[in-house]
């Protein structure tokens, strides 16, 4: 496959989505909006990854790029291309189709379960996402589930954790992709949201859970081969 990913900040990297794609020798192309690189004119690439960052969807004054990041990802999903947005790539993907975004009730960060709704009607997904074991939360905005779309996953703090779009738009809440080095550096960059709320862990919490890292990674591998046997 060809893979192009929007990136939004230094500090929120594609991760192990990039060691995936690297093992399977697919061809990756990038737009580093930090770094003030532009779109590309066309969208020659058969899967769109939407990464994270701490903006909010509706914040154009400061990142004005996010305008035309909308209109390319509505483009991508009309032309039919596989894409995974993670967290604030899955609310501008909620966003396109139609589906409100706001503050959730409660900042979700660290690790804590996720759990799947009744009736996915997929066997392999389910069994992807349906887990009892804890994956990595950093959001403090959440969607509501577009028309259309399917509602995969919840957890105590966020009642939308995930949605499917016509069977090749994915829209994950969570970071699956995070590593050790990328966590750390997400926690030097946001220390300050580190407060003492129900659903935020400490750093200590969050670094010392080595095994969630591994979970996590083969929970991703498997979102992923899934995504590429359905292209």
């Amino acid at each position: 496959m060809k893979i192009h990913y929007l990136q939004h900040v230094e500090y929120e990297s594609p991760g192990l989505i990039l060691d995936w794609a690297k093992r399977k020798n697919h061809q990756i192309s990038l737009t580093k909006f930090h770094l003030n690189e532009s779109l590309p004119n066309n969208i020659d690439f058969d899967f769109l990854i939407v990464m994270g960052g701490p903006m909010s969807i509706y914040d154009i004054a400061n990142h004005p790029y996010l305008a035309e990041e909308k209109i390319f990802i509505k483009s991508a999903i009309d032309k039919g291309k596989s894409i995974l947005g993670i967290c604030l790539g899955a609310q501008l993907i909620a966003d396109v189709l139609g589906a409100e975004v706001k503050p959730n009730r409660e900042k979700e960060i660290g690790w804590f379960p996720i759990e799947t709704v009744e009736n996915i009607g997929d066997y392999e997904l389910n069994n992807i996402l349906n887990t009892d074991k804890p994956v990595f939360h950093w959001h403090g905005d959440t969607f509501e589930i577009p028309q259309g779309a399917k509602r995969l996953a919840k957890s105590d703090a966020c009642k939308n954790q995930a949605f499917v779009y016509n069977k090749n738009v994915f829209a994950l809440q969570y970071h699956l992709e995070m590593t050790e080095s990328t966590l750390k550096m997400l926690i030097e960059n946001c220390r300050g949201e580190l407060i003492d709320a129900p659903f935020i862990q400490t750093e200590q919490e969050m670094i010392t859970a080595e095994s969630n890292f591994n979970f996590s990674k083969n929970r991703l591998y498997s979102l992923l081969d899934y995504i590429e046997k359905e292209f």
